[in-house]
């Protein structure tokens, strides 16, 4: 693939030349496989698992993972017509070279994109069709009920990856190396604890018929701190969440019935304060990001938040490094946090109250009330937050009108809280509500609910649009189509693997995108398959089998049926791990013991805390109230204020000339900004910042070059707060600069912010044929003979005519051993793209034909 960079939209996503990216030699490694998220690269760069499971392969020297990820229409048509298979990111190894290839199927929507993968990479869609082709195979959380894809996979991974995947690896190369045969494979690996191979166990339809092997179960990892976590991510260009994200906890008991990860993650598992210190420390430093997340299900509930935030906060403010928490249950962030949050820099304020009724929200298990929610709202007020988010459910069990009117009327009271804790913010203040219809999920309380059909759905939207425009607040809303096709496959069978082939020939792809969604094909596939979708939705008998029921996921049937029972009594289950066990069958309390335990011993399965209660409750170690000590909130913010002052500081200018070739060269100003900002965290050069909200370095770029269009000679400037020549900045930075942008040489600049810019520029234009060469040299031969050359080009207001001649002052074709052309632009009567005029003096040429090169500049 990489030789058609040049042709291919947004380059950066196939150049697998990120800092923290893994490379080992071929001939080095036994086992080898493609870590395949099946979207494009932005979203798949931005889930948290692939970084665990990227590292957790290849922190083993023989083994290398790797990555691929669906490319755009256009970009599979360029692969089509040039005859290039979908390869590797890393090694652009073609996809059915390796030994494996692990998708990351996250939710019900990727299905067609991962046959789309399948077909561009040459391997047949079908298991059964299948012979000496890589193991293909699935993982994440749709695996607790992927039976709609059952027939495209070989093998599906259950539950905690980084504890199976190395394994089954291994195995996989093993057995390929022995010769044995693909049915003999999935018999062997389908031993393995946490291993799914849907080909033996037998459907007709959507029933089961005769199981030939036993109920595969997840397999999970019972303490977080005996196995790593990477603490040198790769860093992706133009990732959705680009952030050194730590995972600092996984499960979540809070009981939300409504919630898969929730019950399906069980039990919690935190990670100790002096780990996660460490890999604060480490990860920081290793990376150099700006900007730290702290996940987990529900981060607001991790028993030591408070101490996790008095280490990590000093750190974090020194070096303008921000901290987000995506995920906070409300009121389970106490002000002292807030405080520390909005010292540094406030990353928006999301609160999940998911029913607007207190009766609905106990019918859920939500376990938050009216009061808590309007209390946090006003903490997040008080400490500088301008707006808030609130998101909602619609379509859930027992709903009414009337709970549809107490999310606009909960909506009212928070804009009121708001406008009343500061009056003098009211133009600025922005309250939104988010309502997404109510999707069933396996092995949840909610199995067998009813899901609303799309004309219903629709209804509702409409109703709660007007109400909220009569409130004057901001209204978004889940599209109604996405969550219809979600609801469908959510609890599907593995009849609905035919759905979803043919809805892929019928051009179903990326539906998880709101522009690319089309329910066209997949209602067309449906008929002609004659399957009602409708039946899909409906509520199930308590009685009858479930499509999902042999994966264990832990959870007893008997306990979520115990859960709904609670539900329709709108009763309020405790949180498990700060109260009684409530016998969900995972943890060795259950009454019965945990399913996971075997031969009658123990399975060595509990939550795994910190600290028995929370530390961020009212009530500190010291008796008292954080709530109520303002003079500790106010240090907080004085000490953040302080560091932020500081980092304002102006000592020294320097410019950093820099190179950009090969895969560099298709990489914009725009992506290489935090690649340089990360390289000075990690050289330790102290950059300076500008004042304000939100504070950012003190840097800027030479004039941007078109994306394509290696140099030699690129530029940054660079405001530091301490005093720095340029050598020591050169010794410094260089070690710690990725690869593939060398530096090439430091100077020293006055400390005026406004810099001279090049006046001329020489480019060196290569072509890789001695046929195209000629044509080339004659084309520019007849250039120079001219006396003005005219080209119309597409700008962003329309086609424009532009002659071409007055730019270009010198030029040679004749001499050149590396190159068919050298020219030299001058800027004084404007800017012209370099290779704009490159191509309209040579329009034949097409872009994977040459290479245009920057050699130098003139001031």
């Amino acid at each position: 693939m990489r030789e058609l960079l040049p042709l291919l939209p947004k380059p950066s996503r196939y150049l697998g030349v990120e800092e923290g990216v893994v490379v080992k030699p071929p001939h080095s490694v036994k086992a080898r496989m493609a870590l395949a998220f099946p979207d494009m690269y932005e979203v798949g760069m931005s889930y948290t698992g692939m970084s665990i499971l990227y590292d957790a392969v290849n922190r083993i020297e023989h083994m290398w993972a790797e990555r691929v990820f669906t490319p755009c229409r256009e970009a599979a048509a360029i692969l089509r017509e040039r005859g290039a298979p979908l390869a590797t990111l890393e090694s652009d190894t073609p996809l059915a070279e390796l030994d494996c290839i692990g998708f990351h199927v996250t939710h019900e929507l990727c299905y067609t994109n991962v046959l789309f993968m399948l077909d561009l990479a040459g391997i047949p869609r079908k298991a059964a069709d299948r012979t000496d082709e890589p193991i293909v195979l699935a993982g994440g959380g749709c695996t607790m009920n992927a039976e709609p894809l059952a027939e495209f996979m070989d093998c599906m991974v259950l539950g905690d990856g980084e504890l199976i995947l190395p394994e089954l690896l291994d195995a996989v190369a093993a057995m390929r190396r022995q010769g044995l045969e693909r049915p003999e494979m999935l018999r062997r690996l389908a031993e393995m604890d946490g291993v799914y191979v849907p080909s033996l166990h037998g459907f007709s339809g959507a029933k089961r018929t005769e199981e030939v092997a036993p109920q595969a179960r997840r397999t999970l990892v019972r303490e977080l701190d005996g196995v790593g976590y990477p603490r040198a991510p790769v860093q992706p260009f133009g990732a959705v969440h680009d952030r050194f994200t730590i995972e600092i906890a996984r499960g979540c008991t809070r009981g939300c019935r409504f919630c898969h990860a929730g019950m399906t993650y069980r039990p919690v598992r935190e990670r100790s304060l002096d780990e996660l210190g460490r890999i604060v420390t480490e990860g920081l430093a290793a990376s150099g990001y700006e900007e730290l997340s702290l996940l987990s299900l529900s981060t607001g509930d991790f028993s030591a938040l408070g101490g996790l935030f008095r280490q990590t906060v000093p750190r974090c403010a020194a070096e303008q490094v921000a901290i987000s928490l995506p995920s906070l249950r409300v009121g389970s962030v106490t002000p002292e946090i807030m405080a520390a949050i909005a010292g540094i820099r406030r990353t928006g304020a999301t609160l999940a109250p998911e029913a607007g009724s207190q009766r609905l929200r106990d019918v859920i298990n939500k376990g938050i009330t009216e009061e808590q929610l309007l209390e946090h709202v006003q903490n997040l007020f008080l400490h500088g937050w301008n707006g808030v988010k609130l998101y909602f459910m619609i379509g859930l069990p027992t709903e009414t009108e009337e709970d549809l009117e107490a999310i606009v009327r909960l909506c009212r009271k928070v804009k009121e809280t708001a406008f009343r804790t500061t009056p003098h913010k009211k133009g600025r203040i922005t309250i939104t509500g988010s309502v997404s219809p109510f999707v069933p999920k396996p092995h949840t309380p909610f199995q067998w609910e009813r899901q609303l059909g799309l004309d219903e759905v629709k209804e509702r939207i409409a109703f709660l649009k007007e109400r909220f425009r009569q409130a004057k607040i901001n209204f978004r809303y889940h599209l109604p189509e996405m969550s219809w096709l979600e609801g469908v496959f959510s609890r599907g069978d593995r009849s609905l693997s035919r759905v979803v082939e043919r809805a892929y020939e019928n051009g179903a792809l990326f539906d998880s995108w709101n522009d690319s969604l089309d329910l066209a094909p997949w209602r067309s596939a449906m008929a002609e398959l004659g399957m009602d979708p409708e039946r899909y939705l409906a509520a199930r008998d308590l009685d009858a089998p479930l499509p999902w029921e042999h994966i264990g996921c832990g959870v007893t049937r008997e306990f979520l049926l115990r859960e709904r029972k609670r539900a329709l009594d709108a009763k309020v289950t405790p949180d498990c791990r700060y109260g009684a066990c409530v016998s969900c069958g995972v943890c060795d309390c259950s009454a019965k013991g945990s399913v996971f335990a075997e031969e009658g011993k123990p399975a060595g399965i509990g939550h795994v805390l910190n600290q028995e209660a929370r530390d961020q409750e009212p009530e500190t170690e010291s008796g008292q109230t954080i709530a109520d000590t303002a003079a500790a909130d106010q240090a907080a913010r004085d000490t953040t204020e302080d560091a932020c002052h500081e980092l304002g500081t102006k000592a020294s200018h320097v410019r950093i000339w820099y190179a950009t070739r090969k895969e560099a060269a298709f990489l914009s100003q725009l992506e290489l900004q935090p690649v340089f900002e990360r390289a000075f965290r990690r050289a330790g050069l102290p950059l300076a910042f500008s004042q304000g909200f939100h504070p950012l370095p003190l840097i800027s770029f030479g004039r941007a070059l078109p994306v394509g269009v290696a140099s030699e000679c690129e530029y940054i400037n660079c405001f530091f707060r301490e005093p720095l020549d340029a050598a020591a900045v050169r010794r410094r930075l260089a070690p710690a600069m990725p690869a593939f942008l060398p530096i090439t040489f430091v100077e020293n600049l006055s400390m005026g912010k406004k810099q001279p810019q090049p006046v001329a520029e020489q480019f060196r234009l290569e072509v890789w044929t001695p046929r195209d060469r000629e044509t080339v040299r004659a084309a520019w031969e007849a250039f120079r003979e001219a006396s003005e050359f005219p080209v119309e080009y597409e700008s962003k207001k329309g086609l424009k005519m532009k002659d071409m001649r007055p730019f270009v002052t010198e030029l040679a074709t004749e001499g050149l051993e590396d190159a068919a052309v050298r020219f030299t632009l001058d800027w004084a009567a404007g800017y012209m793209s370099p290779l704009r005029i490159a191509q309209g003096i040579c329009p034949e040429l097409s872009l994977e034909k040459f290479l245009l090169t920057k050699e130098s500049s003139r001031f």
